[in-house]
């Protein structure tokens, strides 16, 4: 593991060239770990960093310094992925960070959409196999465990029984 890689930053010094201010706190926002909306967090972070009394010519340095600070998991290994002196402002920061994490969410929506395919009252066992399908195929890769459960969470109990046999 390279130790370096953690310390270096995606963005030049000039970009960010203000210290952080010693009075500067923090602000307590969550923590970004790919589960919410991506555009939220830049806004909640942007709004809650510019709320901190700072100068306007400090706000773009501590936002670029500071963006890191606010992830975990996965979104603070992307971060520091990001190739040294990739990024010249925060705007562009926020911009890649938001196209990066955009489809993590739409997957996690469209998988739990697969447990919404029920089974129809008067539809017959292979036609909700079918539809089934058809809903799966759609998706991003979801795990086996994941369609069986959804698979027999539609399952209609009144109906399999009396049709099909």
């Amino acid at each position: 593991m390279d130790s370096k890689k953690f310390v270096q930053k995606p963005f030049p010094p000039n970009a960010a060239p203000k210290p952080i201010p010693k009075k500067f706190r923090m602000p307590e926002i969550p923590k970004y770990n790919g589960t919410t909306d991506s555009n939220e967090h830049v806004t909640s972070y942007t709004c809650a960093l510019k709320g901190n009394d700072l100068e306007d010519n400090e706000i773009e340095s501590v936002l670029l310094k500071k963006f890191g600070e606010t992830l975990s998991k996965g979104s603070m290994i992307w971060y520091h992925n990001l190739p040294p002196n990739s990024i010249d402002s925060f705007a562009m920061l926020a911009n890649s960070f938001v196209k990066a994490h955009t489809g993590t969410i739409k997957d996690a929506t469209r998988k739990l959409d697969l447990f919404k395919v029920k089974q129809r009252d008067n539809e017959m066992l292979r036609e909700f196999v079918s539809r089934f399908q058809i809903e799966r195929m759609e998706l991003p890769s979801v795990t086996d465990d994941w369609v069986v459960q959804a698979f027999t969470q539609g399952l209609n109990d009144e109906v399999w029984w009396h049709h099909d046999s």
